[in-house]
């Protein structure tokens, strides 16, 4: 199995799926996780096979590795190549999550998030140190920018990333679980999406422009 190739590769060296569909993949599985979790108990009434995994978190957490397994697989089969932050994702979901309902804990899938955050974090805070702006992995089929662009970019998101984990700890430990999944589907994306935006004066000014050419 082959991961995606660094930024700035030839276009010709890489297969790419359209954007949209990329973010598809990605955050599909996510809001497949609400969905189930806020219709847990018809889940289980409608899909009675369901009904053994305890209440609507357990049903919702089951679905969630499904889903986030489909995603991988759709993503290889289109790309011949695993996506690197989705591959990392994959791996502490069908950890965490397996261990929810093995032990029947909702602890572990509650700081599924925490972990993946500030392993996220740590990953690109860290290729930093070895000169790798692993940040360009993924988005390097959406912008195009230097290489300092991609190293401060990367730097950025690390410490967001770290931001994204404590403010994990503090919901789960402190508010409800109904509260918690709200807060993971319509917190961390509104929140994720303006951060996005502050970022555009830097791809703006260090996005790699292409050149007419000349006849």
């Amino acid at each position: 199995m082959t991961f995606e190739p660094p930024p700035n590769t030839p276009a010709r060296e890489r297969k790419e799926i359209n954007p949209l569909l990329k973010l598809a993949l990605e955050l599909g599985p996510l809001g497949v996780f609400f969905f189930a979790n806020a219709r847990g108990e018809w889940l289980a009434e409608t899909l009675p096979a369901l009904a053994p995994l305890g209440g609507p978190l357990f049903i919702a957490t089951a679905i969630f590795i499904v889903a986030t397994l489909i995603s991988l697989g759709v993503s290889l089969a289109l790309t011949r190549r695993m996506p690197i932050m989705p591959f990392i994702t994959g791996i502490v979901v069908v950890i965490f999550g397996g261990l929810t309902l093995y032990l029947h804990d909702e602890t572990f899938i509650k700081m599924k998030p925490t972990i993946v955050n500030t392993l996220f974090g740590a990953v690109l805070l860290g290729g930093l140190l070895f000169g790798k702006s692993l940040l360009g992995y993924v988005f390097d089929s959406v912008f195009k920018l230097t290489d300092e662009g991609w190293r401060i970019l990367t730097f950025r998101w690390g410490l967001y990333f770290l931001v994204l984990a404590i403010l994990n700890e503090i919901v789960w430990r402190n508010f409800s679980t109904d509260s918690w999944v709200s807060f993971k589907v319509f917190g961390i994306m509104p929140l994720t999406f303006l951060f996005t935006l502050s970022q555009l004066p830097l791809l703006n000014r260090t996005q790699i422009r292409e050149e007419a050419e000349t006849p």
